[in-house]
């Protein structure tokens, strides 16, 4: 579809005047506000299938070229079809200029590189979807003719963000350890666990650190108040990360359910509209458009996996992902406490400047043992995520232990 002239096919046939002009329809009471909403939204379809044309013509992947023609077809027939309806409000689609801003855009979208310019068009297409809801309830809740075009429209936004976002993945190190970790069921089951336990290790060595060096410079390195101070910060500590985890452990299941609760209602009403976006991630993994339409119709046949392939494929979320509510807590709380206990070994033995030295020394090396044991759950190397979390360690020292002492000087 040309940017600058209406379809062939969505021109209907109009009342005319005695005179050999277009009657306007004789609901002359339409408001303005109407013809502008439908106005806006042919505009921003005709664009939005002009950039999937652009996008297609740079494309050097076959398969993804395919998937952006198919986006723009599908746009540029939302877009006759609203020019059908400004036709029968009695209203002329605009001669679409080439003005600035859209030079603009295609220039940013050419230089910003493929990849940005497809999470350019993400954000687009869950705007407009979120745009035709808003539509059908409010500026067109009176149109009843457009309701189930609105509906359908939304729908197929919602795909092609879901299809964008497919083609252009999120590279944060999240995700890079996600791709990492699926190679292998164990980790997906006990990942989770191991990182609560070691991020509540560091968390509480790190707290309880810092409080023992500022009780420290403050007291006058007074062992029976860092002592307490210590014990009252790794019980503080301790609850704090076991009443955390849980509660993010808790809060991850509870939205894949709704998640699924969502997508089986989808599935449920629009069955072809998922199958063929299931084909569409297919498509995006090396498949041909038939395998992939026959491997997603197969799928669709046990509706309760189809449902759970595609909470995969959309979000991400696998059940088996998840860990378990209570062991997550159990394992982040001890091991908080654990990570929290080292800094005050020292002073039940001993007390003044031996003890502070000694709580230093053992506590910068579990600093190290702390980031080393993170190489187990990042892609960086033990030594330097060792050494990263000593820093970390002297730093957290020097500052507290130095304002202990401001503390203490200024009572």
């Amino acid at each position: 579809m040309s940017n600058e002239n209406p379809s062939p096919e969505s021109k209907d046939p109009q009342p005319r005047s005695p005179s050999g002009g277009r009657r306007a329809p004789s609901s002359g009471s339409r408001p303005k506000q109407t013809i502008e909403v439908v106005e806006r939204n042919w505009r921003a379809e005709v664009e939005t299938a002009q950039t999937y044309r652009d996008l297609a013509e740079r494309e050097r992947d076959e398969r993804r070229k395919g998937v952006l023609l198919r986006m723009a077809e599908a746009e540029e027939r939302h877009a006759q079809r609203w020019e059908r309806k400004l036709r029968d409000l009695g209203a002329e689609p605009p001669i679409l200029k080439d003005t600035i801003g859209r030079r603009l855009s295609r220039w940013w979208n050419k230089i910003a590189g493929a990849e940005i310019a497809i999470r350019r068009m993400e954000a687009t297409e869950e705007r407009q979807e979120a745009e035709f809801h808003d539509q059908a309830e409010r500026a067109l809740a009176g149109e009843q003719d457009v309701q189930e075009f609105l509906r359908k429209s939304a729908i197929e936004e919602k795909a092609h963000a879901r299809a964008l976002s497919a083609m252009a993945p999120p590279v944060s190190p999240r995700t890079a350890l996600d791709k990492i970790l699926k190679r292998e069921r164990w980790h997906g089951r006990g990942g989770s666990w191991v990182a609560d336990a070691i991020y509540g290790a560091n968390d509480g060595l790190g707290a309880v650190f810092g409080i023992v060096s500022g009780v420290a410079g403050a007291t006058n390195n007074q062992q029976h108040y860092i002592l307490i101070s210590g014990l009252a910060g790794m019980l503080a500590s301790t609850l704090s990360m076991g009443a955390g985890a849980y509660l993010a452990a808790k809060s991850e299941a509870e939205v894949y359910e709704a998640e699924i609760s969502r997508e089986r209602a989808e599935v449920e009403e629009n069955p072809q509209e998922e199958i063929e976006e299931m084909s569409l991630f297919y498509q995006l993994q090396g498949f041909t458009p038939e395998e992939s339409q026959r491997m997603a119709e197969r799928l669709a046949e046990q509706p309760e996996q189809f449902v759970q392939a595609m909470a995969q494929s959309e979000l991400g979320l696998s059940e088996h992902r998840f860990p378990n509510q209570w062991t997550a807590a159990i394992s982040a709380g001890i091991s908080t406490a654990i990570g929290a206990f080292v800094p005050i070994i020292p002073f039940f033995f001993s007390g003044g400047v031996t003890a502070v030295i000694i709580s230093f020394g053992i506590s910068l090396v579990a600093h190290f043992l702390v980031g080393a044991l993170k190489s187990l759950i990042t892609i960086r190397s033990w030594w330097a995520s060792g050494l990263e979390m000593t820093w970390i360690g002297v730093i957290v020292a020097v500052v507290t232990y130095g304002l202990g002492l401001a503390f203490g000087a200024l009572g």
